[in-house]
């Protein structure tokens, strides 16, 4: 960090958002995982990392929150060309299922839906592994995707090595139906899979949702105390009755247990801001009241474990950079209060 100018332009030959750390020096490690196997929408998720990070050289590092976030060291790794093949084949394989409506009943198509089932658990078990050996050297690990069924091996991987912690939810859906078109690791069912099967999951405090049905509403009800959503109706609500975003935003780190992971889906943000996202929907929040959030999570002595965010897709023929640049943006925040609630960094008065 010597000769590093965070003042001066970016260093195109330098790491994520030009920053000079190799991961070594790092504090905290960026790991892409180019992954889209079940999308049934929009696609261009798989691209979501490079696209960052390719845009992540056009932030300003200083920033008004945090003092001098980027300190600490952000390392992001190489993608995998070994998830990237298993990404290529499982899409092809789910498109088969997708396309019949959902259903396996040739042997051609069950064939099929074996194949994306079984890669997307191989990838599971990659992310987990990745993880797990990023904490035990000390690191800091963001997540980025990809869709959001990326972040399941992660989840895993900080339940072993944290123990029970809350999963902190932004997203337009709640990600909790049954294995979804018959895909066990759907990205529609992440949620629904982290709450069944990582009992050191200890709450689920979800932000933003708007789009569910009603099986996903059943679900999340019967989850009882593991459970708080602030549907996206909701916060309106509060807004319109002249509540403070402050005040909403109190309810929402109040129901967060001590150690907690975020989760961002990008949709979970208003579709202005990421227009290319799989499954765009009408309403959701601001960057400016995402931010508020975290710091708030900062802020109160709760400790970030990791984070990861997906979803963010480039437009089609890389016709333009917003979402990647909003993309990126948002994953400086998450890192900064990441930093701030382990005592890394402090924030500005």
């Amino acid at each position: 960090m010597i000769d590093f100018d965070p003042n001066g332009a970016a260093d195109g030959g330098g790491g994520v958002f030009g920053l000079p750390h190799t991961e070594d020096e790092a504090a905290m490690v960026l790991l892409p995982v180019p992954w889209e196997a079940t999308v049934s929408y929009g696609a261009g998720a798989s691209k979501g990392p490079s696209a960052i990070r390719a845009a992540s050289g056009q932030i300003d590092l200083f920033d008004g929150d945090v003092h001098r976030p980027y300190e600490p060291g952000i390392f992001m790794r190489a993608e995998s060309r070994e998830v990237r093949a298993w990404n290529k084949t499982a899409k092809a394989a789910a498109q088969k299922v997708i396309r019949a409506g959902g259903r396996a009943d040739m042997p051609a198509l069950r064939r099929a839906l074996k194949t994306a089932n079984d890669l997307g658990g191989r990838l599971n078990e990659w992310v987990r592994r990745e993880t797990k050996d990023l904490m035990a050297a000390g690191k800091i690990v963001g997540v980025v995707g990809g869709d959001h069924s990326v972040p399941y091996g992660a989840f895993q991987a900080a339940a072993e090595t944290h123990g029970a912690f809350g999963l902190l939810h932004f997203d337009a859906h709640a990600d909790t139906r049954v294995a979804y078109e018959g895909f066990s690791w759907s990205h529609a069912s992440i949620m629904y899979n982290a709450m069944e099967n990582i009992p050191q999951i200890s709450r689920l405090v979800q932000v933003g949702i708007r789009d569910y049905c009603e099986q996903e509403a059943e679900f999340l009800h019967a989850l009882g105390g593991r459970a708080k959503v602030f549907f996206d109706r909701d916060l309106d609500a509060r807004r319109f009755v002249g509540e403070s975003w402050t005040k909403t935003a109190g309810a929402i780190v109040e129901a967060l247990p001590e150690n907690v992971w975020v989760t961002f889906d990008i949709d979970g943000l208003d579709p202005k801001l990421c227009p290319h996202t799989g499954t765009p929907v009408p309403g959701g929040l601001d960057l400016a009241q995402v931010g508020h959030v975290l710091g708030l999570v900062a802020r109160s002595g709760r400790r970030i474990l990791g984070f990861d965010l997906v979803e963010v897709a480039p437009a089609p023929g890389g016709r333009d950079e917003w979402d990647a640049n909003v993309g990126m943006r948002l994953l400086y925040k998450l890192a900064a209060w990441t930093f701030v609630s382990r005592g890394l960094r402090k924030p500005r008065a």
